[in-house]
């Protein structure tokens, strides 16, 4: 009845750190950071679009298919997501503050638009191609690709299919605004939400902190991926406030949204032909759902505000939101709408995205 020898505390003390060396998810995470980072680099070589994230997921896609076992640590994903929800807040300045306070009737058929295109979207992913309700919320969001593939890794859905998905939306437009950049005579380049001025050390690590205490308090409110949220949320009004100037800083920017494609790439092992072809089939739909839906908008707000045409279309299609705003520059278009547009379009599809998923769960119980 006593305790065995092998069991000893002075035993167990002595295998503790064993344990930890020879732990799997340390290992796991260690590959697949490795990947990760030769992903990134030969996206960057090859000229891959977003190449921070499809490079990192093609390659750990490819390792997992090859029989590796991949995963990133909690604590390190928990850590990515408090950084990448800062950066994004960091996208909310001054400027795009008065921007949505000059043109404000622009901004409230934006987020009707907004609402319109995840209802059309999401009964299309639903009856056509028969998934599940979260799921289908998440692929059909118009944007904001990095919060909802934080909430596809947080709900433990088809991350997938919301990755291909998404992919395809942000890809087929990220594509076709380099290729029409670079007729007009314009380079495009950039990290995201990692140019310009960086926000200084000392008022980033408070972001930081103030972001994991909302994070918490969200988390106690069931708010899905509530660390990124909650961060997100603080640096968003510390950056509209001027409290706090900057984005991240690239070097960091880059290591963080390297790690979120890895994370991506985990999701793939086992996947099926057929599933990947259905997701590119979804991804599609939802684009061209997009594309009209801005369209249909864009044209009576441009009319009412007397604004040319382009350029609120620059601001409400769903791209990604620097190759959007580098559009608008090439279209000759107002960059304080055009930034103003997409800095709103995120903060409605923060509050829209978890509206739609709580309407998916409560139809679903």
């Amino acid at each position: 009845m006593g305790m065995r020898r092998s069991d000893s505390p002075s035993q167990l003390s002595q295998d503790t750190p064993r344990r930890w060396v020879n732990s799997p998810d340390l290992w796991a995470t260690l590959m697949t950071l490795g990947l990760s980072a030769l992903g990134a680099w030969l996206g960057w070589m090859l000229g891959f679009p977003a190449y921070l994230i499809t490079g990192p997921a093609i390659a750990v896609t490819l390792g997992g298919l090859a029989g590796l076992r991949l995963d990133i640590h909690k604590g390190l994903r928990d850590v990515v997501f408090v950084v990448i929800g800062v950066g994004i807040g960091s996208t909310v300045t001054e400027d795009t503050v008065a921007a949505m306070a000059a043109w404000p009737l622009a901004f409230v058929v934006l987020a009707i638009s907004l609402a319109v295109t995840m209802s059309l979207s999401g009964l299309a992913l639903r009856r056509m191609f028969g998934q599940d309700p979260r799921a289908a919320v998440l692929a059909c969001a118009p944007g904001h690709l990095s919060f909802v593939i934080g909430l596809s890794a947080e709900l433990k859905v088809d991350t997938v299919f919301v990755t291909v998905a998404q992919s395809v939306r942000l890809l087929s437009l990220t594509l076709a605004v380099p290729i029409m950049a670079r007729l007009m005579g314009v380079e495009l380049r950039g990290l995201p939400l990692g140019g310009g001025e960086a926000m200084p050390w000392g008022g980033f690590a408070i972001l930081c902190a103030a972001g994991v205490v909302a994070g918490f308090g969200m988390l106690k409110l069931r708010v899905p991926a509530a660390l990124l949220v909650g961060s997100m949320a603080v640096s968003s009004v510390a950056h509209g406030g001027g409290i706090v100037h900057g984005g991240l800083n690239p070097a960091l920017a880059l290591v963080c949204f390297a790690v979120l494609g890895g994370m991506i790439g985990t999701r793939f092992s086992g996947v099926t032909l057929r599933a990947l072809r259905d997701a590119m089939g979804a991804g599609l739909a939802v684009t061209a759902i997009g594309c009209t839906v801005a369209l249909v908008a864009a044209v009576p707000v441009a009319w009412l505000i007397g604004m040319p045409a382009t350029t609120v279309l620059a601001g409400f299609a769903p791209g990604g939101f620097e190759t959007m705003i580098a559009l608008g520059a090439v279209l000759g278009a107002n960059p304080g709408f055009v930034a103003g547009a997409h800095v709103a379009r995120l903060l409605v599809l923060t509050a829209l995205v978890p509206w739609f998923l709580s309407r998916a769960e409560r139809g679903a119980a």
